[in-house]
């Protein structure tokens, strides 16, 4: 029996001009983000949707709950429709709250305040220009395990392990500028300096995981009613206090998204729908599929076109809700 999994994208994925075309079209739409705009201390559709807004937008602060609205603004579209159905949610880093909302754990109005926070919290941990993040392209994990074991100069750590051709590093800016170096020398096939505010998914970010424990103790975390894979261990959790402990420490530990995947494939997930701006996650989750030698399918939804396409190989009717 086939199963679908809803994935969610995470930082890095925002554009210029992102959920323009949902908020015209979609009433549905425009609610949600209407809605993350009102409650929110900034103009967040402005930012979302002007050109000039674009460095604005790569702020950690404003990115978060920017995609977490565009994500849950294609959510509520669906939700009309009774053949959308699916088994499991999961997000890369911020996404994981996108997926907490998408399995009702959170109230979107609830989650908008908390990544809007989150963002915060990890944008003032460590100051600009310390810190540094480095996509490694076509190195194994113990390669890069066996090289930041060596280095002496500062904290380096893996931050995302996120297919088995890209790891992202995290740390101290020399630090990591010295393991990529080293990396390249030692047969990684290009090493990609992010544009990031901050070392995330460190241990360097662990004040910031501090800081949000007070923010998540205030905030209402439900059941998920799909399982949620967590980021940290790449396994389901659903009691609240538990995934408030997981949310804590997802801020400083690495990102375990191929073995999320992977766990979700040896269940029997052979669908994919990623839901919110860029196609990064379905990257991702094919090299983790072939990998595995598995036959998955994998949708893309960002644009209004998409989700028409959708809607319409569903052969979706709109029920009464």
């Amino acid at each position: 029996m086939s199963k679908t999994a809803l994935v969610f994208p995470g930082q890095g994925a925002q554009y210029t001009g992102m959920a323009k075309d949902l908020y015209d079209s979609f009433e549905e739409a425009k609610t949600v983000i209407d809605e993350a705009n009102s409650v929110l201390d900034f103009d967040l559709i402005s930012m979302m949707h002007d050109e000039e807004s674009k460095d604005l937008l790569s702020k950690t602060e404003n990115t978060q709950p920017a995609l977490l609205t565009h994500s849950m603004a294609i959510m509520k579209i669906l939700s009309k429709y009774d053949n959308f159905k699916y088994d499991a949610c999961l997000g890369l880093s911020l996404g994981e709250y996108s997926a907490l909302t998408a399995a009702n754990a959170i109230d979107f109005k609830d989650a908008v305040e908390l990544v809007r926070k989150r963002g915060l919290i990890m944008s003032n941990e460590v100051a600009d220009g310390e810190g540094a993040m480095c996509a490694l392209i076509g190195a194994s994990r113990e390669l890069i395990e066996e090289c930041i074991l060596k280095l002496e100069s500062g904290v380096v750590e893996i931050a995302n392990y996120n297919s088995p051709a890209q790891i992202v590093i995290s740390g101290e800016k020399e630090a990591v500028e010295e393991a990529a170096t080293i990396l390249k020398e030692n047969g990684a096939k290009r090493a990609i300096m992010l544009d990031v505010s901050g070392p995330f998914h460190s241990s360097l970010l662990k004040g910031a995981g501090e800081k949000l424990k007070l923010e998540l103790e205030k905030t209402d975390m439900r059941e998920p009613k799909v399982l949620v894979v967590s980021n940290v261990d790449a396994k389901a959790h659903k009691d609240p206090s538990e995934i408030k402990e997981i949310l804590v420490k997802q801020v400083y530990s690495s990102v375990l998204w191929e073995d999320s995947i992977s766990s979700l494939i040896d269940a029997g997930f052979d669908r994919f729908i990623e839901i919110g701006p860029g196609k990064t996650l379905r990257a991702f989750i094919k090299k983790i599929a072939s990998k595995k030698k598995a036959d998955v399918d994998i949708v893309n939804l960002d644009t209004a076109a998409d989700v028409n396409a959708f809607i319409e190989s569903i052969g979706g009717e709109a029920n009464d809700n």
